[in-house]
Parts: C-alpha cells; sequence; structure tokens
C-alpha cells in the first residue's frame, strides 16, 4: 500500500489512503463540500483576528488510514473539529466513529454537523459541544454565504477563547435573484441590466454557489446570453422540490415569462417510474412551455474530461444527465469543471472551485440563442430541414427508418405543416413521387450516379468557409484518411460555380426541405462501420450539414426516424468538446428526432450526443415476430451492455462474458460471424440485431402521427395485452393466459415448447376456429391468438372472468391511448419545432408490456427504475454478499445476523441495483424478472438447504432520492 498526494479530484473514490500532510491548529472543518471549503477560506482571508484553521476536504479522508493519520498527526492537537456530511453516519461511518472516540480521549471538542438542513439525531450524538453550540454552528453552515461564513469562524474562535460569539446567523433567502457585481438582487434591477424586446433566459443554479463563492460559471453564462442577444434571468434556489424555490420561480416567470430555460441544478423532480410530477416548477404554466436545457457544472476536472472519450464521470452521467431526462431536459454541454484553483497556505488546503470553459458557455449560449429565434419566428418564415436516413447506403434502402414508413410519414408530415402555415411548395404528390426526386439526384450509392443532376449544390468556397473553421486537429483526421476536399467522389468541377461544388441530395419544397443523409464513407462495408467510433466522415458529409446550417439557414434540424447516424461520429460519449465530430457538424443547432419508441439505447445516444429532443413513435403495427429466447435476452444483454460502460464499467466484464457465452451456445457467432476478437465481435452482433429487428418488422411499417386503423390496429392491441403489464395480475395479466385459465388448458402459452405435443383439452370455442390440424402446443397458441382477434372483433364471448377482466381493461384504457397516439406524434413535432417543451415519457417496447411508453409523441428518456436490479447486478450483489458473510465467519467464527445498509438513489441507477442486489442476497431470496420485458415482478425465497447459511436480517437505510425514485424496490424488501 502506497500514499497519495491530496490534490482535489484526484482521488475521489478511497481506494487509496491519503496522507493530507496537515500540521496542528485550534480548528479544523471537514466537509465533502468543495464550495463550502472555500468559503471558509475566503473568509478567513479576510479576517483581521482569524483563528488557526485547517480545512480538509471528506473526499481525501474516505481511506480508514488517511484518517488514522490525520488524528495523530493534526485533529488530537486541536481544540476544536467540526466535520459536516450530506447522508449521515453511514456516508462515513469509520470516520465519525474514529473522530469521536480519539478526539473525546484526547480532549478535544468535536461536532458532527448535518450537510443539509435537516436535523440527525444520530450524528448529534457523535457531538461533544453543547446544543447551543451545536445549533449556532450549523445555522451559519445552513445560510451560507460571506458574513456567515466569517461569524462561523468567530463563533469556533469564541468557543476556545474567552471572546465574544459573534450576531448570530443571518438568513440567506431560498431563493431569489442574483445578478454579478450586485449580489443578491431584485427582478427591477436585474431588467434594467436587459435589452429592450429581447428573449428571457432564466438561469437556474443552487443557491449553495451563492453560499459558497462558486459563481464563476454562473458569472460567465450571465455574460455569454448577454453577448448573443439575450436577458439573462440568475435564480438561486434551494432546489426545485424545495415549495419556497417554487413559488419563487413561478412569480418570477409570471413577472418575465422564460423564452428558454438553463438549468445548473442536478437530479429530477419528477419520478423515473413514469408518474410525472405536476410540481414541477420548470413546467408550470407561467413558464409557457420554454425548453429546458440541462447545463452542467461538473464534479470532474477540466483534464480528465479533455483527455477522456466518457465525457463525464458515472456520478455527474447519474445527476446531471439520466435524472433530468427524466424531467425532459436537454442535454446541453459540460460548462465548468472543479479544479485546484489555489493551495491555501494558510489552511493547508487545496481550495477546489468550479472553473467555467468559455468555449462551451459560448455553445450553450449559441443553442439557447438559436431555440429561442425557432420560437419567436412566425411558422410561414421558418426554415426546417427534414433529413431521412439511408442504412445500408444503397437505393433499395433510401428513407430507411426502423419500424418507420420513412417516405409516407415525410409526406404526411410536409402536407400537415403547409396545413400549420409553413410555407411548403410543390409537394410531392405521394412517397412514391417523392422517392423518385430523391433517386434523381446524388444518393450514397456510387454505381450508376454520373447521371444524376438533382439536388442542391454547394459551392467550394462556402464549404472551405466553414470547413477552415473547425480545429485544426480535426481537419488533419478527416484529410489523413479522405484527403482533401476535390478529392471527393460527390465533388464535381462545374462551370457555373467557380473552382466547383458538392453535389448534396437535398429537395427544396419551399421553406422546407427533405434530405438524404450522408454515407459515413465510400467504398467502405456500411454495416461494419455504422457505429464505428473512430471513422472520420467523408468531405461530403460536412458539406451536406454545412449547406443546411448556413445556405438554407435552417432554424431547425429534424431527423426523421432511427436509423440515423449523426450520433454515432467520432468525439467523447457526451458532454462534448469542439472536436468532437457531431458538435462540429450540428453546431448549436435545435435538433428533433422522431424515435421508435422500443430503442432507448439508441435514442439516448442521439440525445446526448447531438442535443435531441425525442418525439417517440409507435412500433409497427404487425408486430407479432418479436424476438424470443435468446434473441430477445442477447437484446436486452447488449442494452446494459451500452448503458454500463458509461456509468459502471465494472458490470462490463461480466456482461461480456454473458453475451459472448449466450451467443455461442445458441450458435449465432457462427451466424453472424465471429473471429474471436471481443470488442469486433460485439459490434458485428450489435449491427446483427439491428438488422434482425428491421427485417422482422417489414410487413407492415407505422406512419408518423398516424394511429392504426381496422386490421393493423387490432392486431397490435392484442400484441399490447400478449404480455403481462403491470402488476401481471388482474386486469394486467396476459390476454393469452387468462383465456387459457378460463378455458382450463393447464399450460402456459407464453412459456411452452412450440412444437411439442399438444395433451391437453381441445374446447369447442377453440377447435372451430379453424380447419388447421391442432397438433401441437403452437397450434394451440395459435387459436388462442384466433379467439383474441375475434374478442377484439366482437364475434365472440370472453370464455371467463379472467379474460373478461382483461378484455374490459383493452377497451377502456389501452385502446383509448392506442388512439391518440398519432396526433399526440403529430402534436409532439409541432411543439417542438415551435420552440416549445416536449413532455417526458418511459421508453421500451409496448409488446413487452410497457404500456407506460403510451401515448407516443413525448420525448422519451431510458431510465426503468422496475427493471432493478438486473441480472447481471443480481449476479453481483450475490458474490458480494458472500464475500461479506464469509469474511464476517472468518473475522469473528460465526455467521452475520442483523445488518444495516445504506442505499443511495444515483448509485442504484449507476449499477443497475446491486446494492439492493446484495441486500436480497444477505436476506436469501432472489429476485424474478419477466420473461419478455425483463422487469422485476417480485422474488423467490432460496431453500435453506441451498443457500447453506442462516438468512441475514437486513434494516436498509434509503436517501430521500431512492424513496421517490425506486418505491417499488422499497416494497420489494418489505416483503422479502
Amino acid at each position: 500500500m502506497h500514499l497519495l498526494a491530496a490534490t482535489p479530484g484526484s482521488v475521489d473514490d478511497g481506494k487509496e489512503p491519503v496522507d493530507l500532510g496537515q500540521t496542528p491548529a485550534d480548528v479544523i472543518f471537514i466537509s465533502a463540500a468543495d464550495t463550502e471549503l472555500a468559503a471558509l477560506s475566503t473568509a478567513r482571508s479576510e479576517m483581521s483576528d482569524p483563528p488557526g484553521l485547517r480545512l480538509a476536504s471528506m473526499m481525501h479522508l474516505q481511506h480508514p488510514m488517511s484518517v488514522d493519520l490525520h488524528i495523530d498527526a493534526c485533529a488530537s492537537k486541536a481544540k476544536l473539529v467540526v466535520a459536516r456530511v450530506l447522508g449521515g453516519t453511514g456516508y462515513w461511518k469509520y470516520g465519525f466513529e474514529q473522530y469521536a472516540a480519539r478526539l473525546a480521549d484526547a480532549g478535544v471538542a468535536f461536532v458532527a454537523l448535518p450537510g443539509d438542513d435537516k436535523p440527525d439525531p444520530e450524528l448529534r450524538m457523535f457531538s461533544t459541544v453543547s446544543d447551543a453550540d451545536y445549533d449556532a454552528l450549523w445555522a451559519y453552515l445552513v445560510e451560507g454565504g460571506p458574513k456567515n461564513s466569517v461569524n462561523f469562524l468567530h463563533y469556533c474562535t469564541a468557543m476556545i477563547s474567552t471572546r465574544e460569539a459573534p450576531q448570530a446567523a443571518q438568513p440567506l433567502l431560498r431563493a431569489g435573484i442574483y445578478w454579478p457585481g450586485a449580489g443578491i438582487s431584485n427582478i427591477t434591477d436585474v431588467q434594467a441590466e436587459w435589452i429592450e424586446g429581447a428573449a428571457v433566459a432564466p438561469v437556474i443554479f443552487y443557491r449553495a454557489l451563492v453560499q459558497g463563492a462558486g459563481l464563476n460559471p454562473i458569472n460567465r453564462i450571465v455574460k455569454a446570453l448577454l453577448r448573443v442577444g439575450l436577458n439573462p434571468l440568475p435564480v438561486f434556489v434551494a432546489s426545485l422540490k424545495d415549495p419556497i424555490s417554487v413559488a419563487t420561480l413561478d412569480q418570477l416567470f409570471q413577472s418575465a415569462a422564460p423564452d428558454v430555460i438553463l438549468n445548473c441544478t442536478s437530479f429530477a423532480v419528477g419520478n423515473p417510474h413514469g408518474d410525472g410530477s405536476p410540481d414541477n416548477p420548470l413546467t408550470l404554466p407561467s413558464a409557457l412551455k420554454a425548453p429546458i436545457f440541462q447545463v452542467v457544472l461538473s464534479a470532474s476536472t477540466e483534464q480528465s474530461w479533455e483527455e477522456g472519450l466518457s465525457g463525464l464521470s458515472a456520478r455527474d452521467i447519474a445527476m446531471n444527465v439520466a435524472l433530468p431526462e427524466v424531467d425532459g431536459r436537454i442535454l446541453s454541454r459540460a460548462v465548468s469543471f472543479k479544479g485546484e484553483a489555489f493551495f491555501d497556505e494558510a489552511t493547508e488546503c487545496p481550495i477546489a472551485t468550479y472553473k467555467a470553459r468559455g468555449d462551451r458557455i459560448s455553445f450553450v449560449a449559441n443553442l439557447a440563442s438559436n431555440w429561442t429565434n425557432l420560437r419567436r419566428t412566425a411558422a410561414a418564415e421558418r426554415q426546417v430541414a427534414l433529413v431521412v436516413a439511408n442504412y445500408p447506403n444503397k437505393d433499395g434502402r433510401l428513407a430507411n427508418g426502423v419500424g418507420l414508413d420513412t417516405p409516407t410519414s415525410a409526406i404526411y408530415v410536409l402536407r400537415h405543416l403547409q396545413q400549420a402555415g409553413y410555407d411548403v411548395q410543390d409537394l410531392p404528390v405521394d412517397s412514391a413521387d417523392l422517392m423518385a426526386q430523391v433517386m434523381a439526384g446524388p444518393t450514397n450509392w456510387l454505381t450508376e450516379r454520373a447521371d444524376r443532376s438533382g439536388g442542391e449544390t454547394l459551392s467550394l468556397a462556402h464549404y472551405l468557409e466553414q470547413y477552415q473553421s473547425l480545429p485544426y486537429a480535426l481537419r488533419t483526421r478527416i484529410e489523413e484518411r479522405w484527403g482533401e476536399p476535390r478529392a471527393d467522389p460527390f465533388f464535381e468541377p462545374d462551370t457555373t460555380i467557380a473552382e466547383g461544388g458538392f453535389k448534396l441530395s437535398i429537395l427544396r419544397f419551399g421553406n422546407v426541405t427533405i434530405g438524404l443523409q450522408p454515407a459515413r464513407g465510400y467504398n467502405i462495408d456500411p454495416t461494419e462501420t455504422y457505429h464505428s467510433p473512430d471513422l472520420v466522415p467523408p468531405h461530403n458529409y460536412l458539406a451536406f450539414y454545412f449547406w443546411l446550417r448556413h445556405s438554407q439557414g435552417a432554424h431547425a434540424i429534424v431527423h426523421l426516424g432511427k436509423h440515423g447516424n449523426l450520433e454515432w461520429l467520432p468525439g467523447k460519449a457526451l458532454a462534448l468538446s469542439e472536436e468532437c465530430l457531431p458538435e462540429a457538424i450540428l453546431g448549436p443547432m435545435p435538433h428533433i428526432y422522431p424515435f421508435i419508441v422500443n430503442d432507448p439505447g439508441e435514442g439516448t445516444q442521439a440525445k446526448r450526443r447531438t442535443q435531441a429532443v425525442i418525439i417517440d413513435h409507435l412500433t409497427p403495427p404487425l408486430t407479432r415476430a418479436e424476438t424470443y429466447g435468446p434473441l430477445r435476452d442477447l437484446e436486452a444483454l447488449v442494452d446494459e451492455y451500452y448503458e454500463a460502460a458509461g456509468i459502471d464499467p465494472r458490470r462490463l466484464d461480466y456482461l461480456r462474458r454473458e453475451i459472448l457465452t449466450l451467443t455461442a451456445t445458441s450458435g449465432l457467432d457462427k451466424d453472424i460471424g465471429f473471429k474471436g476478437e471481443e470488442t469486433g465481435d460485439l459490434a458485428k452482433l450489435d449491427a446483427y440485431l439491428c438488422d434482425l429487428k428491421e427485417a422482422q418488422i417489414r410487413d407492415g411499417l407505422h406512419i408518423f402521427g398516424q394511429t392504426p386503423e381496422g386490421r393493423q390496429l387490432r392486431d397490435l392491441t392484442i400484441a399490447l395485452a400478449r404480455i403481462p403489464r403491470g402488476s401481471g395480475k388482474g386486469r394486467d395479466a396476459s390476454l393469452l393466459r387468462s383465456m387459457a385459465d378460463d378455458l382450463d388448458l393447464q399450460f402456459d402459452p407464453l412459456d411452452c415448447d412450440l412444437a411439442g405435443l399438444w395433451q391437453g383439452p381441445k374446447p369447442n370455442s377453440l377447435v372451430h376456429l379453424s380447419d388447421d390440424i391442432w397438433r401441437s402446443n403452437g397450434d394451440t397458441v395459435e387459436r388462442l391468438e384466433l379467439l383474441a382477434q375475434h374478442l377484439m372483433d366482437s364475434t365472440a364471448q370472453t370464455p371467463g372472468k379472467k379474460s373478461s377482466e382483461v378484455m374490459a381493461h383493452i377497451h377502456n384504457d389501452i385502446s383509448p391511448k392506442l388512439a391518440i397516439c398519432g396526433p399526440s406524434e403529430l402534436a409532439g413535432l409541432l411543439k417542438a419545432l415551435s420552440g416549445q417543451f416536449v413532455s417526458p415519457a418511459p421508453s421500451g417496447a409496448p409488446t413487452r408490456g410497457r404500456l407506460d411508453v403510451l401515448p407516443t409523441g413525448r420525448n422519451f428518456y431510458s431510465v426503468d427504475s422496475r427493471a432493478v436490479p438486473t441480472p447481471t447486478a443480481w449476479a453481483l450483489g450475490w458474490k458480494s454478499a458472500n464475500m461479506l458473510i464469509d469474511k464476517h465467519l472468518q473475522d469473528h467464527g460465526d455467521w452475520p445476523r442483523a445488518l444495516l445498509l445504506t442505499a443511495w438513489g444515483t448509485a442504484n441507477m449507476r449499477t443497475g441495483g446491486d446494492d439492493i442486489a446484495q441486500c436480497l442476497a444477505l436476506m436469501g431470496v432472489k429476485p424474478k424478472w419477466d420473461s419478455a420485458n425483463r422487469r422485476v415482478t417480485g422474488f423467490e425465497v432460496i431453500p435453506a438447504s441451498a443457500l447453506g447459511r442462516p438468512r441475514v436480517d437486513v434494516t436498509l437505510r434509503i436517501s430521500g432520492f431512492f424513496r421517490d425514485a425506486f418505491p417499488g424496490l422499497i416494497d420489494l424488501v418489505d416483503s422479502a
């Protein structure tokens, strides 16, 4: 074991001990909040007679050895030690126990304070000062701000000397207006600084930044918004759930209606289980449906962001990306990072503060400005670009969206834009006419395209004007791979344009254009390179988007349907830089993305890398050809793998082994052509599953904005009721299972050997439905599905009570939700194109029991609180529980009988629930998952003979966010 130097950001997990190297002083203050340490450092420097003070970050005291070293060298020689922590004793258990015990032995006063304004009796019990002193110190820190920080240190001095105590803590508003240079302000004074008639852009941030001298990023954001012609309204809040903060925002929005909202706070107001939150202050009527941007103040260092490809830490992703998506916020960029501003010699502590990144702040300001331009431009003057995909890059796959009839959808959207007042001219007669016009231009298929003369042209001069503005390193990579611009096969000399230009597959229809998204390259295998993490695009790709952004002057770009490729271009996973290809190409454009509702993984990629607002759409009408068995399990494992890659790398090795093992045992490795190279094989599997899902739904594609009708609507409704939903009981039961139960067939139609010989009864109500031979279990399932069709057509009676209850649910709930999907999709698109907020919603396959995703037409998110713990998290939790039990047995010679575990909401999200899995494993119970949607449906008790040890009595202590976000897990643990 070795010691590490204590530098901010370099040690944050407690895996290695840290020696702070501090010398003794009268007063020692320990906190995990960098802003609090910075505030006290500043306060001490402004005092004429400060106490001897040492400041220490709790992040550097996570390892037990670090705690012991600090107590020995410094804390035991002090007169007063104050530790403040958010999360209670469980967050820093060893630290509290050791400081309390050893400081008591040394006669040093110890104060253990909560990190928020909520009393914590356990922390107070560790403290050795009077209640009056405890409450006074706590109040100074809770209220915060420069004056209270100074008086906190004066009070510490009074406690260890004969000096008089300072005045009591001065309250800081729970929420209010701030202005750079003026401090706490009011709406009248702020409006005096504004540009008359300009759009209002509230900037919402934590009150703690005012308390702890962390306002540098806010000051920079305010100035950047003024530069782009917006009126910033900086508002600090205790939290977006605090009633006073909510009321303050509502009042301010009524006084100054927002056009866009920039939110710098973490977490979500709504719940990830899809219940929504009517109390979200950013979506109250007074907010006037303003779009909300998530602006990230990262807890990572700028160096780690610059050098890495992950973009943000797992903690940042959970708190500042995944959870805010639940509220429908648009991810912008990380605009500041924590770094070492200076080493404070007086307190012997490195002081870390938020360090603003100028180019990231400029991007966010321009993004906000562009959305306000979209919002304030009349429909008749809005320039809109519709981009359709071409995967793979063949003429037979033009405008190919997964599960979407993209050409027909494009025509449908054009007609409704025209009806909504957009300047749409020379509409194609139908989808065939549209495709004929596209085929007349330069498509991605290079063969036989020499005679095609349609489309638009971007001159070389205009191309170079934009291209030269890209970072040098980026241009170098493009030219090393594809050569100089004139070498591009889409570049053509033209006598009408000086020096020639790029021929682009773009059609004009008034102010609305339709473009065929370029391929990521030419003379390559498109299926193997579509998701390639390092293939830079050729010049014609850049030219395409340069034309849309600058020649057309698009106010918004709409990528119509999955499978686009912009979101897969090289660069960081999220929190992009100017050298990331998606940003370099798309820029700070409003981006709207109609996307199939059952693919949250790839949709989330677009949300996080291309600031996309998703407008989710229905799956195809005919969906009986779902993936089952190994294919379904592989699809779920691959989705979890890509999710874990960003937030929980510990799961990756296990998931990789599971995926490759399942692929081998099912024989798919030979079908796909695995070569024994893990990374390449996983990429091939991903492409294979994409192609397979696409092939399965060719029998009837969804038209964006339209609800299926007739037979297609009937079959889709049956598909939605085929799988259990919600509780899986009563009205939520499987329609097929309920009919089988009513008919006393004594088998499970969702989990049987379809080829097996049918040996059950053959009731007349099923016999007459088909003249086909009734021989196998599959024949029985087919007859049940035929009966379901008759029930939907009202040409048969339900066979019993169970199926009657499900049919009532279909008529009263499922069918009405389906009916409004088409109109809701179109309304969602029109809202986004009007620069308005699009409501959030869960995502997933409605045909796998996920009726909570209906109606479609909303901005989906990927968090599913009912799918934890995942099977992978269970495997890890089971392993860790056994290791813990074995260690206790080894150390104490007996089995553990009772344990207290602390569960945090963000950690539970990040790990897929391995902390809850560990809890269940200790208790000797195992989660049960629905085979169709992998949601947790209950638990099974592991027999004592199989467990081989006594069950552990587990008491679970949870955070407030865990309580709100995972009520199902609380019920699961209580039931177990």
